[in-house]
């Protein structure tokens, strides 16, 4: 494991404990709809570049059951020097490449069309800068405006008891704009909340900002497993499913073509398999 001080290190504990409750959680509504499943886990490790802060790796959590078609939780911990022209494209790195980086990332494909999808990632790094980023947002093939409230009013709470440095409004707008398709001239999903570059060059901005992304974590536990027992018990008809379907080939277009995570985690020598588990299992194009 590649040499951490202490707040890389707290960082890096919040997200694996984060990570076994959020596992743990979807592993019981599969049991409370008759499923066995439960998540795969496959460590992978990051070669090092030659010295002891660079390698690490983490561990991909993947689950295939009756109500989460795929569900992907990933944690990794990795260190190293950005190359090229990608270094200064990372806040912090163009003055000097070396980084590190600790986060958690999943996403939640489910099987019935009423069942929203969703994404969560929080992470920390450190270049010659540190700082927050992630964010959480409800990606619904069939929107429903109580589920599109809960998921918000959730993450807004979190955000108003931890401000400074949570900003609901802002977060929100940046989500409206960041999780946009271009191409497609539309939104992925109800949004949610993002943000980036949250910095923490001080004990007490550490402090602040570490509190309001484990905030965003407990948000999503209190909120998305709520309205996925709301939802998965509907019928649902082949109608229902050719739109899931259809709304999950713009899932993947924005991930493999927008997504700074996806472009951040293949230049940096991470998994790819853990990489493009945001990947829907079965999509359309018409």
């Amino acid at each position: 494991m590649i040499a951490m001080d202490e707040q890389q290190q707290a960082a890096r504990s919040w997200f694996e404990a984060l990570r076994t409750r959020i596992c743990a959680a979807f592993e019981a509504i599969e049991r409370e709809a008759g499923s066995d499943a439960t998540f795969d886990y496959l460590a992978w490790t990051r070669p090092p570049d030659g010295d002891a802060e660079s390698g690490g790796g983490g561990v991909r959590g993947l689950m295939k059951g009756s109500v989460f078609e795929k569900g992907g939780v990933n944690v990794s911990t990795v260190g190293g020097a950005l190359q090229g022209d990608f270094a200064k494209t990372i806040h912090g790195a163009a003055e000097n490449p070396a980084f590190f980086a600790t986060g958690i990332s999943l996403v939640a494909h489910m099987a019935n069309p009423h069942v929203p999808a969703v994404h969560m990632n929080t992470r920390f790094l450190a270049t010659t800068k540190r700082w927050f980023g992630g964010g959480a947002d409800l990606n619904p093939p069939i929107p429903y405006d109580e589920d599109t409230a809960d998921f918000h009013a959730a993450l807004a709470a979190a955000c108003e008891a931890n401000s400074p440095p949570g900003d609901y409004p802002r977060f929100a707008k940046w989500a409206e704009d960041y999780f946009w398709i271009p191409h497609r001239n539309v939104s992925r999903g109800v949004g949610g909340i993002f943000y980036d570059h949250l910095e923490c060059g001080d004990e007490a901005a550490f402090d602040a900002t570490f509190a309001l992304t484990r905030a965003v974590g407990e948000a999503f536990l209190a909120s998305f497993p709520a309205i996925v027992r709301r939802r998965m018990g509907m019928a649902a008809s082949e109608a229902d499913r050719e739109t899931m379907l259809a709304y999950r080939g713009r899932y993947a277009e924005f991930n493999l073509v927008y997504d700074r995570g996806t472009s951040f985690g293949l230049k940096t020598g991470g998994n790819i398999d853990a990489i493009l588990m945001s990947l829907p299992p079965v999509a359309t194009w018409s």
